[in-house]
């Protein structure tokens, strides 16, 4: 139910304005009072989905009143409430912040459509709000082990920036985590995140995949296509596993990095794009440029920044801590309790030979978890591990 708060020092006006809209929606609850100061005290010890604000009032004016609430509450819609002579203000206050401004005495129509409008506003901004929470969880980076604090701290530097990050480590230990945190701390995060995996595209397709093609270019070709650089014009691209990449498509991306341009297969006209490269791979490419399959140029490219993730097996310490985060994770997933692992059993885990990484863990976790019973034991562990 939307709640509303109405600061007016006039009484009339005031009551007018609650009766307007508590009789337009009997889901309304509104609020009022009669200065600003009463108005801050009220908007800090509640939420209030609109806020309709008069300008000129005693002790503490509207403008004064949207400027505190920005700062504590930057997501409420503020509607100011504007008598003739106040007009500039009321115009002002929207590039402080303002959803819009209605003038005295109120008309019917354009009070009612301003605040269905602001409210539909604020339900979009909590929810986009909620959507970014829930897929920053998905990327949550758990650990407290110094490899995993050094990633982070290395994250929290490179994030700002614009430089080029290679992330290496071995299959399964959270490279695409890596690159997802650079991406929803850095200044790009409004715009689109592209994953592009190497290893899954064929040699003959991944340029078209990733710079796109015209109509007509190779068989197959029906109609003009963007390609991946293009879809994350503005954002990041994510090149995971780029040891798997073809050398024709290495020289096409050394191109793209050092120019911002691109060109679509079959045609010669370059594309700008504006985008941040992200690279991983689980191979040692010094040892790919001695074999002559990756290039040197791209590798210095690529590697301005250089974040190794550790295996498992090196940071056993966040065992612990991966256990209960995925134990949450799982039970949240399958709308069940949450059961708890005894203590030897998380002793055991965290003396097993971790071959497949975090991703592993998290399977044998699930299975530990769905097999087992109220609480994951000793034995369970060995049962597992004798599998």
């Amino acid at each position: 139910m939307p709640k509303i708060l109405v600061i007016e020092d006039e009484a009339a006006i005031r009551r007018v304005l609650v009766k307007i809209l508590t009789e337009e929606n009997d889901s309304y609850q509104v609020e009022e009072v009669e200065d600003g100061l009463k108005g801050i005290e009220a908007i800090k010890n509640d939420d209030f989905d609109l806020v309709l604000c008069d300008i000129k009032m005693p002790k503490m004016d509207g403008v004064e009143v949207l400027e505190a609430t920005k700062k504590i509450k930057p997501e409420v819609p503020f509607v100011m409430i504007s008598g003739h002579g106040d007009l500039d203000t009321a115009v002002n206050t929207m590039r402080l912040g303002a959803f819009d401004y209605i003038s005295k005495p109120p008309d019917l129509n354009r009070l009612l459509n301003t605040v269905r409008n602001a409210l539909d506003r604020k339900e979009l901004v909590v929810e986009n709000k909620k959507l970014k929470k829930k897929v920053s969880k998905n990327y949550e980076m758990i650990g407290d082990s110094k490899e995993i604090l050094q990633i982070k701290d290395m994250i929290e530097k490179v994030a700002p920036t614009d430089a080029r990050v290679l992330i290496t480590g071995p299959n399964g230990t959270g490279k695409e985590l890596v690159a997802h945190w650079l991406h929803q701390k850095s200044e790009r995060h409004k715009g689109p995140m592209v994953e592009v995996n190497c290893a899954a595209i064929p040699s003959e397709l991944i340029e078209s995949e990733l710079f796109g093609h015209i109509k007509g270019a190779f068989t197959g070709a029906n109609k003009d296509r963007a390609g991946k650089f293009e879809a994350a014009n503005g954002g990041t691209i994510f090149l995971d596993e780029i040891g798997d990449m073809s050398l024709s498509a290495q020289a096409k991306v050394l191109r793209a990095l050092q120019e911002n341009k691109i060109q679509r297969v079959g045609n010669d006209k370059d594309i700008k794009v504006n985008v941040r490269v992200v690279a991983a791979t689980n191979k040692d490419l010094k040892k790919e440029i001695e074999d002559g399959k990756f290039r040197e140029d791209l590798y210095h490219r690529l590697a301005v920044i250089l974040i190794k993730v550790p295996a498992l097996n090196d940071r056993r310490n966040d065992i612990p801590l991966l256990i209960d985060f995925f134990s949450s994770k799982i039970a949240s997933e399958q709308g069940t309790s949450k059961k708890s692992f005894s203590k030897k059993a998380i002793k055991l885990l965290q003396e097993y030979d971790w071959t497949g990484n975090i991703r592993e863990l998290r399977n044998v976790v699930e299975r530990l978890i769905i097999l087992g019973e109220k609480e994951v034991s000793e034995s369970d562990v060995k049962l597992f591990a004798s599998k």
